[in-house]
């Protein structure tokens, strides 16, 4: 199912050195549900797997944006398969924001 909807949105046209995907299961959308370490680390390295296919790329880059936050993005710092995230609700708040940052670099 991701791999034909990576397929039909991305087109060959694109520039292959500056295609970035991000990545959130609909059911964590505004949940505060996210996927174990597992999951994370298999869905991302599926993404890279099927842009390297399409686009014949060495590193496409996948960002995790699925409720992640002050707490969590310690976990999420640990999945080597992660290129970056997407910081959605917890933006809205400087002080949280900031906590991401200084957790992640703890």
């Amino acid at each position: 199912m991701l791999k034909g909807q990576l397929t039909k949105v991305l087109e060959k046209k694109f520039n292959k050195n500056k295609i970035i995907v991000a990545y959130e299961p609909i059911w964590s959308i505004g949940s505060g549900k996210i996927p174990t370490h597992d999951e994370l680390k298999k869905i991302s390295l599926h993404i890279k797997k099927v842009l390297k296919n399409i686009f014949k790329t060495k590193s496409p880059e996948v960002l995790y944006g699925g409720s992640v936050d002050e707490k969590n993005v310690e976990l999420f710092k640990g999945i080597k398969e992660i290129d970056g995230f997407l910081i959605g609700g917890a933006s809205k708040s400087s002080k949280k924001f900031i906590d991401i940052i200084k957790n992640y670099y703890r």
